[in-house]
């Protein structure tokens, strides 16, 4: 696989790759991925594409997306943000599919435009990517046929109101679907949860967190072989709490260990837990606490 990168930022630059006729609609289309894979250039190159993709893909072979390559062979709906990069192996063979690309400009200004960061899904990795039945097949097709009617007519006043709504349905469909698909795999989901918690715990356990500093999301994710956002995700339909909430309970945890078991001052409790500034470590502690840690002390 050769740096090169082949950037496509609007939907003219997308049909001319794939060689359709002129787009309908300037900012949004769908396009058959046979013809995606069949037409692009037969060279190895990184695609950077500057809209929000939702792809149902039923393909053989490896699709490097991000760091990693992924094997697929049933099919799947993956999203990608603007931004993201794309790499088909040349092993690729497409059996059947589709991806609506939507450039950020649609819906920019609109409700979906000011909560489309709610769609966690779109930063998930290709191995997260959405499995769906038959039955959850037959509506998302028929949420895109509606997309896809309306861009293809004449614009009017309506067009982009009734484009972006049925776009949001279409998500709205696919946050329930994730839902379902986060509780069918429970077995393989709370192995998950306890194995973040051990490590959660392990981090804390260390003498002082001087030298490693306070963990992030990304850190545990890594761990687990996660995005960042998928782990919160699940966090947060099988606990209630996201990835970030756990990290600040435990750290809490510790601190009014510290706080009540030690005569360490306020700063060297900061230090110890890896903050770089003690009203940084004073703002977290009331913010959970409801107390400084100070008063927390004293009143312990």
């Amino acid at each position: 696989m050769t740096d090169k990168y082949i950037d496509l930022q609007s939907i003219s630059d997308l049909h001319k790759l794939v060689k359709y006729a002129p787009p309908r609609h300037p900012l949004v289309s769908l396009i058959d991925h046979t013809d995606f894979y069949a037409k692009r250039p037969r060279e190895d190159a990184f695609y950077r594409f500057g809209f929000y993709i939702i792809s149902c893909k039923k393909f053989e072979g490896t699709l490097k997306y991000g760091k990693g390559y992924y094997d697929f062979n049933e099919g799947s709906l993956m999203f990608t943000a603007p931004g993201q990069v794309i790499a088909p192996g040349p092993d690729v063979i497409v059996d059947e599919g589709w991806a609506l690309f939507i450039h950020p400009d649609l819906i920019h200004g609109t409700d979906l435009g000011k909560k489309i960061h709610q769609y966690s899904f779109f930063n998930y990795e290709v191995n997260e990517a959405l499995h769906i039945s038959e039955e959850e097949k037959l509506i998302i097709k028929d949420c895109v046929a509606k997309i896809e009617r309306e861009y293809s007519q004449n614009i009017d006043k309506h067009s982009q109101g009734l484009i972006v709504s049925n776009i949001e349905l279409l998500l709205n469909y696919c946050s329930r679907f994730y839902d379902r698909q986060f509780y069918t795999r429970a077995k393989v989901n709370s192995d998950v949860v306890q194995q973040f918690e051990k490590i959660l715990k392990d981090y804390f356990s260390q003498s002082t967190l001087i030298e490693t500093g306070l963990p992030n999301v990304k850190y545990f994710a890594s761990r687990l072989n996660l995005s960042p956002n998928y782990l919160s995700d699940l966090l947060n339909k099988f606990t209630g709490k996201t990835t970030q909430e756990h990290i600040h309970l435990e750290l809490i945890d510790k601190a009014k260990s510290l706080l009540w078991g030690t005569n360490n001052s306020i700063s060297e409790i900061a230090y110890g837990l890896g903050f770089e500034h003690p009203s940084h470590f004073t703002k977290i502690f009331k913010s959970k606490t409801g107390k400084s840690p100070s008063e927390y002390r004293h009143i312990n």
